[in-house]
């Protein structure tokens, strides 16, 4: 079966059409609200879950999302509950893009190998790992090949063009472009050199580029999309959740504005 994430991202850039990825804290403020979200985003108009594995000493999450994960931590979710959660999705139906965010210390002491089988049965299609570069961990890259199962790589405003170009060339089904130099977390403004720094990227790849990192408002993604293929919206998501005391009907409404705004 051809990987979900890549026959979206690639459907995408054929018919010239923005990614809206959304960004879930596993377990905040519960598992059964997490998996809810997920079952209803498809038709709120998100391309790309990114699902957040709560880690207690991340690099590079924000306040926002490091308290969602400290909440969750707190209520001990596991790494079997996300696969578990998964592959309910997917029994139920729900074909939408899963990507497991994690950092490389919870892979680690899982079993680098064992996680991507694990994680690939029960229906992921892919993973970002912030503090694992592409020229690390070969053997996990290879397993990750060999399953069919995207590594999404991270491209800052600080990387030199020469090392984009390798980023670039590893990374599968999108860049993940960071817009600020800093933590995760929503923001009023935006870098005024995102579109430089975007336009300087296609000029060494023709793959698709998402930009995350500080995305909090639709007229922001809006914006953003006249000249990246998607953004990501993480921080300002976890913050509506926090306002809606959890009830996904709540939050389903700032989920159909970003999409409105990103997909035009």
């Amino acid at each position: 079966m051809k990987n979900r994430l890549l026959a979206v991202t690639e459907n995408a850039k054929r018919k010239h059409t923005k990614l809206f990825c959304a960004f879930l804290t596993l377990g905040y403020p519960s598992l059964k609200v997490t998996e809810n979200l997920i079952e209803k985003f498809e038709g709120a108009g998100v391309d790309i879950v990114e699902l957040g594995f709560p880690f207690s000493d991340p690099l590079a999450d924000g306040p926002t999302i490091q308290a969602s994960s400290e909440y969750a931590l707190k209520r001990g979710v596991k790494m079997e509950d996300a696969f578990q959660m998964t592959r309910r999705l997917r029994k139920k139906g729900v074909r939408i893009p899963i990507v497991f965010f994690t950092y490389f210390n919870p892979v680690f002491h899982f079993g680098s190998e064992r996680f991507v089988t694990r994680a690939k049965q029960a229906g992921f299609d892919g993973v970002i790992i912030p503090d694992l570069p592409p020229d690390e961990e070969s053997g996990f890259q290879r397993k990750c090949r060999k399953e069919n199962f995207a590594q999404i790589f991270l491209i800052a405003p600080t990387t030199s063009l020469a090392r984009a170009a390798k980023i670039a060339n590893k990374s599968q089904g999108f860049i993940y472009y960071v817009s600020l130099r800093g933590v995760t977390g929503a923001r009023k403004a935006l870098p005024s050199d995102v579109e430089k720094q975007l336009g300087e990227l296609r000029k060494i790849t023709a793959k698709p580029l998402l930009v995350g990192f500080g995305v909090s408002r639709p007229e922001q993604a809006r914006n953003l999309c006249r000249f990246s293929d998607g953004v990501i919206v993480g921080s300002a998501l976890i913050e509506e959740l926090k306002h809606a005391k959890g009830n996904p009907s709540r939050v389903l409404p700032f989920v159909r504005k970003m999409a409105r705004a990103i997909k035009g």
